[in-house]
């Protein structure tokens, strides 16, 4: 019987590490300092062989040597380099290669960008052999000015292309260089021979000028008196069109003799021209010059003594600084080792990053080793370590290796302090600048608000979204005047947002005719939204007329007095609605507020409206795929649930989140973990009284009337009571084929009550039907014609 072959495991192969190049910083310094005193020496050695080349001939022949004597003046090397660059290499062009060497020390030292330093080798290179072959060309006495190697270039190019061909060769050459280098163009030389040719015809035109020889021209005083008469408009600084014409009809049978005359000597018309320009000019600088009379203008000058929080509001906790445990580093390093080797997964490297509440292991597993099988584990790898929740990110975005997050033991409290009195926030010069929290690498983690643009946060009770909401609010009290935002605080619960009643004369904004600024009644919630659509529209309708693009540009150009405040111009702050239980006004209002948050949501970016909506139910029946697809910035606290996490992130993760602030941020790309910042109710209402013991402005930030349209009865009306613009309003309507009170506001400039009481006088005339919820109401009349014959009927 034959024998069964036994297959015998081959040792498994040794990898060969491959050679590292990186140098420390130590070495950079060393090497860096050695090519920067080479290419000094080197241009020191090249500098003197002009001068001491020839007396030493002799000893460079029998270099190296102690007893000969050099005069150059860095010795017998220095004699031996500039022999070699200048005589046999490429003559005076070799002082690039000194430059070469002292910049590339520069770049070591200073640790730019080693890419660029090649490119100026490369360059280099080809303009020494290019200058070398030029100076060739010409020819010089021993090669002092080519060196040999463009002598013998050039007389090998001579036999084949003779002078002429190399002559246009180091021509065709520039032109590459200058091409390819500079990125020099066709257009680039006609530009160039334009402006010559433009400058010239200018001299030759001063130089006619010089040589008119002026004319004493008797004029009569009958001419004179006219020619005086005719330049009267001009001298005016408002001259009117009317008068103008009748002096120019008044001496047009003279005009004619008096311009033939002017033919003959020197034409003044040019300074006439001028001084319409002049005028011209200085109504375009008329803003320019308001900025330097008064300055720009400040929005902030109402309030000009107001003073912004100091840091002693806020508490400062002692356990604030990280402590690191080696001990309990070293016991998860090694179970997370021994569970994945336990499923034959082999780790090249792990290193672990420390932040307040959780610690980041980076591993970089072995060659062959799939992701998937790594995540799969998540599981088994917090069964191991006794962990309340791990998570897993394979791979981490912008790196090579694979992320294993554990919490802490003992978790550090990030304080609100800490993150305010950071030099990322107070040194931020963003528009709606965040202080959120601190990264696991424990940085301040800052975000502007007008960038998001607008924000969804989500998480299960208890988890830190009325903390966040109050991380988010303290950070705009910190770095904003009241001047320049404005809040709406929507607050179901009734005692969340409830501290911030005694700013609301400072930084809150609500309806004319509310009482409270902190809206608490859902039927309230939806005036405020569709009152805040109409602020909307009337700020782009602002914004199209100063010709801006977004409310940045509109408040510059305001600040320097480039807009009139009489044509109803003013200074736009930012306003930012905060919604604490956004699901409560899904379920007891629905469409009714969905409709205008999504279209806030979609619109509103532009002129400074940014929505901040929290829930503790994120379902899809409450956050709605309309609000998802505008809100791309989202937070996700802990969710007890993947279906939770999907629905706020697209993804899992926040069911592995371990509460007490610990959140998720996304803006759409990376999905970043951070411990929110602690703000409590004590801090809370320190802020708020420091900031309401302060003057403040009259009343709150007032929005734009809004009256719903069901105000509409349907009821008779008498015709001797109806608005002066009832048949201005009927026209609009009719005309657009649309009944809202929105069309007249915005067409006729209304405010909503007047609008909302002429809708009703045309529903009571018959010429829109009555109130049908959302849509606008139909228009009975069909046109114009109609209208006029419908109006002659009633009277």
């Amino acid at each position: 019987m034959a024998k069964k072959r036994t297959k015998t495991k081959k040792p498994p192969k040794q990898k060969i590490k491959k050679p590292s190049f990186k140098l420390s910083n130590q070495q950079k310094l060393v090497f860096g300092s050695l090519l920067v005193i080479c290419g000094v020496w080197l241009c020191i050695a090249l500098v003197s062989y002009f001068f001491t080349g020839e007396a030493d001939q002799s000893v460079i022949n029998t270099f190296p040597s102690r007893t000969s004597e050099t005069r150059n003046w860095v010795s017998q090397f220095g004699a031996w380099a500039g022999e070699f660059f200048i005589q046999r290499g490429f003559g005076i062009a070799s002082f690039i290669y000194s430059g070469l060497i002292f910049l590339s020390g520069i770049y070591v030292l200073m640790n730019l960008n080693k890419t660029k330093l090649r490119k100026h080798w490369f360059w280099g290179i080809l303009i020494t052999i290019w200058l070398s072959v030029l100076f060739g060309f010409f020819g010089n006495k021993d090669h002092i000015l080519s060196g040999t190697i463009g002598f013998e270039i050039n007389e090998y190019l001579q036999i084949y292309i003779g002078k002429i061909g190399i002559s246009l060769l180091l021509l065709f050459g520039l032109i590459t260089y200058l091409a390819i280098r500079f990125r020099v163009t066709f257009e680039s030389f006609t530009n160039i021979f334009k402006s010559a040719k433009k400058d010239f015809e200018n001299e030759i035109s001063d130089l006619k000028d010089d040589l008119i020889i002026p004319v004493d021209n008797n004029l009569s005083e009958e001419a004179e008196a006219i020619k005086s008469a005719y330049e009267i408009p001009l001298q005016n600084d408002t001259p009117s069109q009317k008068k103008e014409t009748e002096v120019i009809k008044d001496v047009a049978p003279l005009e004619v003799k008096v311009a033939q005359e002017e033919e003959k000597e020197e034409p003044n018309l040019e300074i006439e021209v001028k001084e319409v320009a002049e005028e011209l000019s200085e109504k375009n600088n008329l803003a320019d010059k308001l900025v330097e009379d008064f300055g720009q203008f400040d929005p902030t000058l109402e309030l000009s003594q107001y003073q912004f929080p100091p840091l002693d509001l806020l508490k400062k906790y002692d356990s604030e600084s990280i402590t690191i445990n080696q001990e309990e580093l070293e016991e998860n390093k090694n179970k997370i080792v021994e569970t994945l080797n336990n499923y034959k997964i082999g780790i090249a490297s792990i290193k672990a990053t420390i932040g307040p509440t959780v610690t980041l292991y980076e591993i970089v597993p072995e060659a062959g080793i799939r992701i998937s099988k790594i995540k799969n584990l998540e599981d088994d790898i917090a069964l191991s370590l006794s962990a309340l929740g791990i998570r897993i990110i394979a791979p981490i975005p912008g790196k090579g290796t694979i992320g294993i997050e554990v919490p802490n033991k003992n978790s550090t409290i990030v304080s609100m302090r800490s993150v305010i009195a950071s030099k990322k926030f107070q040194t931020s010069e963003m528009q709606l600048p965040i202080a959120m929290g601190k990264t696991i690498s424990n940085e301040t983690f800052v975000v502007d608000l007008a960038k998001m643009p607008h924000l969804l946060m989500a998480g299960a009770t208890g988890q830190g979204k009325s903390v966040g909401l109050n991380a988010v609010l303290t950070s705009l009290l910190y770095k904003k005047h009241p001047a320049e935002v404005k809040f709406i605080l929507v607050d179901p619960k009734k005692v969340e947002l409830t501290l911030f009643n005694k700013i609301e004369r400072h930084y809150l904004a609500k309806l004319p005719d509310s009482e409270d600024a902190i809206i608490t009644d859902n039927t309230k919630v939806i005036n405020t939204l569709n009152s805040l659509c109409i602020e909307m529209d009337n700020r782009y309708e602002l914004l199209k007329n100063a010709m801006c693009r977004n409310i940045a540009e509109y408040n510059k150009k305001f600040k320097d007095r480039k807009l009139n405040p009489n044509d109803g111009h003013q200074f736009l702050p930012y306003i930012v609605l905060v919604v604490d239980e956004f699901a409560d006004l899904i379920m007891t209002a629905g469409k009714e507020v969905e409709t205008p948050i999504a279209r806030l949501a979609q619109l509103a970016r532009a002129i400074g409206i940014h929505l901040i909506i929290a829930t503790q139910r994120p379902s899809v029946n409450v956050i709605t795929g309309i609000i998802k697809a505008n809100f791309p910035a989202r937070i996700a606290f802990r969710v007890t649930s993947k279906i939770d996490s999907r629905t706020i992130l697209d993804g899992s993760g926040a069911d592995q989140l371990i509460g007490r602030g610990d959140m998720l941020f996304t803006q759409g790309n990376d999905v970043i973990r951070i411990q929110c910042a602690f703000v409590d109710t004590p801090e809370v209402e320190r802020i708020t009284d420091y900031i309401g013991s302060q003057k403040a402005y009259p009343d709150a930030y007032l929005l734009p009337e809004y009256v719903g349209e069901e105000s509409g009865t349907g009821i008779d009306i008498d015709i001797s009571d109806r608005d002066k613009l009832f048949k201005d309003a009927a026209v609009v309507i009719v005309t657009a084929q649309q009944g809202s009170a929105s069309l007249l506001q915005r067409k006729l400039k209304l405010g909503y009550n007047r609008a909302g009481r002429l809708i009703d006088q045309l529903e009571a005339a018959g010429i829109v039907g009555p109130f049908e919820g959302s849509k606008a109401r139909q228009v009975l009349i069909t046109d114009l014609a109609a209208l006029d014959q419908h109006l002659e009927n009633e009277i």
